[in-house]
């Protein structure tokens, strides 16, 4: 079990590079398989997450492997339809390969993904448009077993704007005959980004990025050479990391545009951000209570970003109040803050979170992805010298974590 000792108290002042985003590399990846060819990825962060997927491809029968920041996917010879379940828990994301798995092979099996406890995250919707689409669903014990001679054409309605289902049927809807209509799809700038690696391959996709997508399947798709987007959840972590510490960063290799729910937020609490074509610059003297947060689907603030921006504003001045309606359980980082000095608090869906003026170390476990950013920018701020165990979690997502915090002056290695 890793961790990290941090000491608190200092600015952090420096230049990061933002790396690829781990919600678009992990479809993309599971998106290679319907290709039947070999595919280059850029800008490809070395995180944990991005090693599973590689490790499902492969047990399918694919190669796959990485050069520096480039991996090299060759799912020709892929020829399973089942991933072990090790691999499956392991991984929320892992849940994506099931689309393309019925678009290329017509057939599936897998058990239920792992992933961050964030409460109740049932795949029921990624089941309702595969069988509308003709795919036969059914558990057999623990396993998922899905079957389709032929997918079909169809139009699927989302109750709610799923990504992960949005993901999922776009890649089933490539193995269609005729064409997928998705209604009510999640509009997030990672799923643009697989359809761009998509329409890149062959694919014929509109309204990527709007409410209505629609795909027409059975066009033959090849290899292709792609660019993978920003990590925006990477860049709003060292956005609040500086808010909390009082400094001024840089951030490079980034896309402004989709942040703006984020540094709207930012603002709000007085911080001075100055954004270019790539590049967002903030600086943070005081820091003051930000209006009422309500998580919801993209464009509105997004639930990645609770937990940071939480960590943040426990030293701003006056109260902020968070409402979290994506997840049921994503306050779980919420005690830790509190054993912290922060003063929290918290019922299912609300947290009210009355800034102090500072935060003291103290030992806490990370509970999950964006829990244990949340504890690692809090103890940046603190007094004293903190432990933030579990550090597997954030390695999970965010790749050079402690480089690029060492690089802007922040105290922090990472133990075994």
């Amino acid at each position: 079990m890793g961790a990290y000792q941090i000491r608190g108290g200092s600015p952090l002042r420096g230049v990061i590079p933002i790396h690829g985003a781990k919600n678009s590399l992990l479809p993309i990846l599971a998106a290679t398989l319907v290709t039947k060819g070999e595919c280059v990825l850029h800008n490809c962060p070395r995180i944990s997450d991005a090693d599973v997927a590689l490790a499902i491809l492969r047990s399918l029968g694919c190669e796959a492997r990485r050069e520096g920041q480039t991996l090299i996917v060759n799912t020709y010879p892929a020829c399973e339809t089942e991933i072990p379940a090790v691999l499956m828990q392991k991984m929320r994301a892992a849940v994506i390969f099931l689309g393309a798995l019925l678009a290329r092979f017509g057939a599936a099996r897998l058990t239920h993904p792992g992933g961050c406890r964030l409460g109740n995250r049932p795949i029921d919707l990624h089941l309702l448009g595969l069988r509308l689409m003709g795919a036969q669903c059914e558990y057999e014990g623990e396993e998922l077993l899905c079957r389709a001679a032929k997918l079909r054409g169809a139009t699927v309605a989302l109750p709610f704007p799923s990504v992960g289902a949005t993901e999922n049927l776009i890649l089933a809807a490539l193995g269609c005959d005729g064409e997928v209509v998705l209604c009510n799809a999640a509009r997030e700038p990672e799923i643009a980004d697989l359809c761009g690696f998509l329409t890149a391959c062959g694919a014929r996709i509109e309204g990527a990025g709007t409410s209505v997508v629609r795909i027409r399947g059975g066009c033959a798709l090849h290899g292709t050479e792609f660019t993978v987007m920003p990590d925006r959840m990477e860049a709003a972590t060292y956005l609040c990391a500086a808010a909390a510490t009082r400094g001024e960063i840089t951030l490079t290799h980034t896309e402004p545009a989709h942040l703006r729910a984020v540094t709207d937020v930012l603002a709000d609490g007085g911080c001075e951000i100055t954004q270019y074509a790539r590049q967002i610059t903030l600086r943070c003297d005081t820091l003051r209570a930000v209006s009422p947060i309500r998580t919801a689907p993209y464009p509105a603030f997004p639930t990645d970003a609770q937990a940071p921006v939480m960590a943040a504003m426990a030293t701003a001045q006056g109260v902020s109040v968070f409402e979290e309606t994506i997840f049921s359980d994503r306050f779980r980082h919420v005690p830790a803050l509190v054993r912290m000095g922060a003063k929290i608090t918290a019922t299912r869906r609300y947290a009210v979170v009355e800034g102090v003026e500072t935060l003291h170390g103290a030992c806490v476990e990370a509970t999950d992805l964006r829990g244990g950013a949340a504890m690692v920018i809090a103890a940046l701020a603190a007094h004293g010298s903190s432990t933030v165990l579990r550090s597997e979690h954030t390695e999970r997502g965010y790749a050079a974590l402690v480089q690029s915090l060492r690089d802007c002056g922040g105290q922090i290695i990472d133990t075994e």
